[in-house]
């Protein structure tokens, strides 16, 4: 069983990312890799051959990016929408903007409220939404606050004006996870179910 400190953290990856084998964790961390497989795999054998390993007192599992339903699977794999998230977005090959958006919304319903969501992302991808006719920063801040989140687009040094440059931000989720909403609908449904008890004593 984990604490309820527990955190959870999501990668969203290109399969090389060796921040759960090198940074310091906290105890009860659970740490969640989405990336290609094949890739992981390779990256994964020569980390442990150099004898890199995860923290003690911390889970990994990794998904594979091609898995048909992602929410599921972490689902499956403990991911709990009433705790703490924390979600990354580094690297993880993405075609178009509409691949972005099915990511933000197995997030959105994932994610308790609260939960961050921070990374970056080609700024070319914004370009692949035609629907977007605003500049940018506004258009991502469309898409963002349509899967639920508030989303701050950090500009330093004329990041956003150099042609091949990454788009970083930082984004609050802003709605309820899945999790939360079932468990405010049974508590309606409980007191419901009082009410309707309460009143067929007093006939």
């Amino acid at each position: 069983m984990y604490s309820t400190l527990m955190l959870q953290v999501v990668l969203f990856t290109d399969g090389m990312d060796t921040r759960p084998f090198r940074l310091n964790w906290p105890a009860s961390t659970i740490i969640y890799d989405i990336s290609p497989e094949e890739v992981f795999r390779s990256a994964t054998e020569k980390l442990q051959d150099v004898g890199a390993k995860i923290p003690r007192r911390c889970v990994f599992h990794h998904i594979p990016l091609n898995s048909s339903n992602l929410q599921h699977m972490l689902g499956s794999k403990g991911f709990n929408g009433t705790k703490p998230s924390i979600w990354a977005f580094q690297g993880l090959p993405v075609m178009n903007m509409e691949s972005f958006k099915d990511i933000l919304r197995v997030v959105s319903n994932l994610a308790m409220k609260g939960s961050l969501l921070l990374g970056e992302l080609p700024i070319w991808l914004g370009e692949t939404d035609f629907e977007c006719k605003s500049t940018t920063k506004r258009c991502l801040e469309s898409i963002f606050m349509s899967c639920g989140f508030h989303v701050e687009v950090i500009e330093y040094n004329g990041l956003l004006k150099e042609e091949n440059a990454n788009i970083v931000f930082v984004a609050d989720h802003l709605r309820f996870s899945d999790d939360q909403m079932e468990i405010w609908r049974r508590e309606l449904q409980r007191i419901e179910e009082e009410g309707d008890e309460d009143g067929f004593e007093e006939l």
